[in-house]
């Protein structure tokens, strides 16, 4: 069994016993998490596409870890202009352990 969900503008195919790392949720860690924006469900060898049926869905994680990933260095530079700047960012994200899908 797994799904299709939706978490910061990007899609993610979950399993139950899963972990996954998404955009920046403000929920403290250890608690759980309820992630109703669910674009597919499959149970055995069907997949559940009806918008109706998939409001019933729900897909239950808890949150491991909040952090930051990797730096990313931005390099930008005009020739023959003495222009260069150089800046860094670090994303901040959620890792999540899918619990179980919900399947009514």
């Amino acid at each position: 069994m797994y799904a299709v969900i939706e978490s910061g503008g990007k899609q993610y195919k979950v399993k139950e016993g899963e972990k996954i790392i998404v955009e920046k949720i403000d929920v403290p860690v250890g608690n759980e998490i309820q992630l109703d924006k669910v674009l597919l469900a499959s149970k055995e060898n069907e997949a559940l596409l009806d918008k109706s049926a998939l409001e019933k869905v729900k897909v239950v994680g808890e949150v491991i870890k909040q952090g930051k990933g990797k730096k990313i260095i931005v390099f930008k530079k005009k020739r023959r202009k003495d222009y260069k700047k150089t800046k860094g960012h670090r994303q901040y994200y959620t890792q999540i352990e899918i619990k179980q899908i919900i399947i009514n």
